[in-house]
């Protein structure tokens, strides 16, 4: 999470979003940065909203407007998986390095999910508990572009970004039967980022 406290804007980092990147390009001009634990670094909507607009809010200071990025689900669950495929988490809990995809997605859907799959749900991340949008800004992971273009005018400034925590590159692949549960399961995430195909999702 970033705080642009001139600027009135608040960057709250979805994981395995590129938003890695994005702090490294923007950290220098952030009013505030959190960059652990990943609890607060990646603190959601709600939890912004219930905790921390207060706190940057005191005065007669203009509201702050928030924004963030969404991946494709599918896409973003693959992410996940290849990125806890890495050596270093060989043996330990969170480690997928002997499973497949299906086998993570089938344990990501799961009632009880066990630690490796634990990843949350972008869905979650981006909306109100009534399932509405609780972003004021809300971009594709495929249109970083425009995500840049905003922040550029916003913070008045050039952006340029390095690829930075990314996850091992490996195709992957789900079986139509899991997809359909996650489709059926993830239904709102799916929502969301077909109407983020049209362009940003904006709210006032």
């Amino acid at each position: 999470m970033m705080i642009f406290f001139k600027e009135r804007l608040a960057f709250l980092a979805v994981p395995k979003t590129g938003t890695s990147a994005l702090e490294n390009a923007l950290g220098p001009k952030a009013s505030v940065i959190f960059r652990d634990p990943p609890g607060i670094k990646h603190t959601n909507a709600r939890s912004f909203e219930a905790k921390y607009r207060q706190l940057f809010e005191r005065g007669n200071l203009p509201p702050l407007e928030t924004m963030a990025v969404m991946r494709e689900p599918v896409e973003w669950l693959g992410s996940w998986y290849r990125y806890r495929q890495r050596p270093a988490l060989n043996g330990h809990p969170n480690s997928t390095a002997s499973l497949s995809f299906d086998d993570f997605v089938a344990a990501y859907l799961a009632d009880a999910q066990p630690a490796f799959a634990n990843v949350g749900q972008q869905s979650r991340f981006v909306t109100d508990q009534s399932g509405d949008l609780l972003i004021n800004h809300l971009f594709s992971y495929h249109d970083l572009a425009a995500a840049i273009r905003f922040l550029e005018d916003r913070l008045d400034r050039q952006i340029s970004l390095k690829s930075i925590n990314q996850s091992p590159k490996q195709e992957i692949s789900l079986s139509p039967t899991l997809s359909a549960e996650l489709r059926k399961t993830c239904a709102l995430d799916f929502e969301i980022y077909q109407a983020l195909q049209d362009g940003p999702l904006s709210i006032a």
